[in-house]
């Protein structure tokens, strides 16, 4: 009864990880690509690659932690 807990939480936060590593991932294409029309081209390239360097980095930590 115990292991059935805590395989159901596990699973969840594998499932939120991956989930937030792809909305991360997907915000950096947007800001490259000028979705939302931003005027400021320095901020936009630079949240872009950051946003990005930082999905890679929660996925790395997501893939190591399992």
């Amino acid at each position: 009864m115990e292991d059935e807990k805590k395989e159901v939480p596990n699973a969840m936060k594998i499932i939120f990880g991956a989930f937030m590593v792809l909305i991360y991932l997907g915000m950096g294409i947007l800001m490259l690509i000028n979705f939302f029309d931003w005027q400021w081209a320095w901020a936009r390239y630079g949240l872009g690659l950051l946003f990005i360097v930082y999905g890679f980095w929660r996925g790395y930590r997501e893939y190591k932690k399992r």
